[in-house]
């Protein structure tokens, strides 16, 4: 919450620290996150051993941010949904579905990237 006595710089260093705490609160808590950071780690991994090109670590970098970021938005909307109407309902089920595909399409983005840039190099290497 916007605190109206805070200066510019104080409100910005108080908004890093509310992400900050976001961004912890996700890692610490959501299953879905810490699948998704095992995954980058995974991916960071395979940089490293197959020695991927800058072009290829920023399009993994971006890849692997917009995966992280759907996940974290999904659960934001699971998470308001809930507290909204605690109950099974028919149009809460629609929308948490609909934001559960969020992370999906980037998934499956990720792994059309990542076939693009290791499929190359595994092969290379049978």
């Amino acid at each position: 919450m916007k605190n109206p006595n805070d200066g510019f710089l104080k409100g910005r260093i108080r908004s890093i620290k509310f992400a900050l705490k976001g961004m912890w609160l996700l890692m610490t808590t959501e299953d879905s996150i810490k699948a998704q950071l095992t995954f980058a780690l995974i991916a960071t991994i395979f940089g490293v051993y197959f020695d991927i090109s800058a072009t290829e670590w920023m399009f993994q970098t971006l890849v692997i941010g917009i995966v992280l970021v759907a996940e974290a938005l999904n659960t934001a909307v699971e998470k308001v949904a809930d507290f909204v109407h605690p109950d099974y309902h028919e149009k809460i089920g629609f929308i948490k579905d609909i934001a559960a595909g969020a992370p999906a399409f980037a998934a499956m983005i990720s792994l059309i990237i990542a076939g693009i840039i290791y499929l190359p190099k595994i092969i290379a290497i049978l």
